[in-house]
């Protein structure tokens, strides 16, 4: 693992030299005080324990608030001053392994993509929550593919993109699949766009009027984000579903409302419908995805 050329200035209290840092300095976010241990390293970004602060690669950053490595100020020095043992000392450097590159220019295809279904095709549409905007978050390298989320303002979803040993030429748009996290399987669905590519996105959130601000979108996909590598909420079966079956309990009419039969025998003016709600396919692919007749 190569490591990332130190800026100009950081933030942190060893002022911008990295060479102050000890390789077991612990390093704290001053946004979300997430404390980074070399002796742990970083599950979400797939960093091996024994990695210094200094060495981790280009394009890590906070795994909750996804802030950037220069928010980061010195929790403690750690200490590097007992002698290593002569088998360690004569032990030979391990090879370095070079990060992945992030796929910066499909993500910012995917948020291009979204921001013209936006202006062009939702406007205007009950579901849509003028509050937010199009943005993609936190994404990061997992399991040779890319994970991250895209906030729109009217879904939230998880989304893979492609390592570069993967052909997804061939998906299906439409197809579904559950991915494996620690904490359960979760639905993706196929999408291909000629503008993006081929990934797989998973519902969160839709509609999205519980959001008061893009900050509070925002912290909301960095937490799920986290939350999907937590095995101490795992439960049995597809969590996707178990989403949705909350989403439909908290929409649901409340204890003592007329129900429909009763509704329809009493003597009322009937409203007019509300606004078809587009189906599921077309919150996770944008207007344009639904099959032909």
């Amino acid at each position: 693992m190569t490591a990332f050329a130190v800026p100009g200035r950081f933030e942190g209290s060893y002022l911008g030299d990295a060479s102050r840092l000890s390789a077991t300095a612990r390093m704290e976010c001053k946004i979300c005080w997430h404390v980074y241990d070399p002796a742990e390293g970083c599950d979400v970004w797939q960093v091996p324990a024994g990695t210094p602060f200094a060495a981790l690669p280009g394009e890590w950053r906070c795994p909750v608030c996804d802030g950037d490595r220069d928010q980061f100020m010195t929790l403690d020095a750690g200490t590097d001053t007992a002698a290593p043992p002569p088998a360690a000392a004569a032990a030979p450097p391990r090879p370095a392994v070079a990060a992945p590159e992030l796929p910066t220019a499909v993500i910012q295809g995917l948020e291009r993509a979204f921001r013209e279904i936006h202006t062009a095709q939702m406007r205007g549409i009950p579901i849509v929550n003028d509050a937010l905007a199009v943005k993609a978050v936190g994404f990061r390298a997992w399991d040779g593919r890319w994970l991250g989320a895209l906030i729109t303002p009217w879904f939230m979803n998880l989304v893979l993109l492609p390592g570069g040993a993967d052909d997804w030429s061939g998906l299906v748009p439409g197809a579904k699949e559950l991915v494996e996290f620690p904490s359960g399987r979760y639905e993706f669905v196929h999408a291909l766009r000629k503008d993006v590519g081929p990934y797989k996105a998973c519902s969160l959130f839709s509609p999205m009027f519980e959001f008061t601000s893009m900050l509070h979108a925002s912290e909301t996909a960095a937490a799920a984000l986290v939350a999907l590598f937590d095995p101490e909420i795992r439960e049995d079966g597809a969590r996707t579903a178990e989403i949705r079956r909350l989403r439909e309990a908290e929409l649901a009419p409340p204890a003592g409302a007329v129900e429909p039969a009763e509704a329809e025998a009493a003597p009322v003016d009937e409203p007019p419908p509300p606004p078809r709600r587009p189906s599921r396919r077309v919150l996770l692919m944008g207007p344009g995805a639904e099959p032909a007749p």
